[in-house]
């Protein structure tokens, strides 16, 4: 297995139809058996400014950036109205609306946001309204294709929540529901209420506590959305291990990282997010690497062993 270094990535993408090509190379999925995208998408967390809070340090390179992953072939966006709060909802609209035919934009509710880092659940129902709402307005779209639970509220009964976003998808403001940071017994709960087609945990290559989720949403065939998929950066360092398997293939951690989880499962739909053009076309670059039993074997003990 073998890659361009980083800096390659730009000069492999510099036609359209190249750059299309690059993320191509992730494969698809089906997600609600209707919803056709690439499965290496694009996290618009960091696209807003520090603690997650407020405008980007350069709105300009955000709609860059957010441009550039759909020349290169991404169709699946996530994001949330507690990105920024709002902001990276307004900046995926002012860079890409008119939406291009096929492209998925799935966003979240079930935040407020106090101050920068700062995160409260609040999943009573006239929040969920307003923020589904809310979304729909800054997004300018009729109806979100595919809407997601962004926490289960501890403090509100999970069947208001859930029967919340059953009640808009009925209004025909959503398509698909999915769920974010749940357990297996909490899926089977909200499949009784209501079609859940995606699930969001965190995992990555050195954190697979979602281990029993991922399998039950491959037996389910529902999309498995990691986040947090580069484990921000820990993957990297000289002495880690996954930088020596890395230096071998001739690719960077990032790269590696993102090839195993491509090649860990087919429902698995990475969303690496980054602010940066050059960081954007180094993660869609990794879609061209194929990882072989072997190689998963050997890169999963050497993130055990770290």
């Amino acid at each position: 297995m073998t890659a361009k270094p980083a800096k390659s990535a730009s000069k492999k993408a510099s036609g359209t139809q190249d750059a299309r090509e690059l993320a191509a190379h992730a494969g698809e999925f089906l997600i609600g058996k209707d919803l056709r995208v690439t499965r290496l998408g694009f996290g618009a967390m960091r696209i807003t400014g520090k603690g997650i809070w407020g405008e980007p340090a350069d709105r300009a390179q955000a709609v860059r950036v957010l441009r550039r992953a759909v020349e290169l072939g991404i169709n699946f966006i996530d994001t949330a109205d507690s990105y920024g709060p709002s902001v990276s909802e307004e900046i995926i609209a002012e860079a890409l609306h008119p939406y291009p035919e096929g492209l998925v934009i799935a966003t979240k509710g079930g935040f407020e946001r106090p101050g920068p880092n700062r995160w409260t659940e609040n999943g009573r129902p006239e929040h969920l309204r307003a923020a589904c709402e809310g979304s729909l307005r800054r997004l300018r779209l009729e109806r979100i294709d595919l809407y997601q639970l962004h926490r289960i509220d501890p403090k509100v009964p999970a069947e208001d929540q859930l029967g919340t976003l059953k009640d808009l998808q009925a209004q025909g403001k959503i398509k698909h529901i999915g769920l974010s940071e749940v357990s297996v017994p909490q899926i089977e709960y909200a499949q009784t209420i209501v079609p859940i087609v995606s699930v969001q945990n965190r995992y990555s290559i050195s954190d697979r506590g979602s281990e029993d989720v991922l399998k039950y949403c491959e037996k389910e065939k529902i999309g498995f959305i990691p986040w947090f998929p580069l484990a921000a950066g820990q993957l990297s360092g000289t002495e880690s291990p996954i930088s020596r398997v890395a230096a071998q293939w001739k690719a960077t951690p990032s790269q590696v990282a993102l090839a195993w989880l491509l090649a860990r499962s087919p429902v698995m739909l990475p969303i690496p997010g980054t602010s940066s053009v050059e960081h954007l076309e180094e993660n869609v670059a990794a879609a061209a690497l194929k990882v072989d039993e072997g190689k998963m074997q050997e890169l999963s003990q050497a993130a055990k062993a770290k």
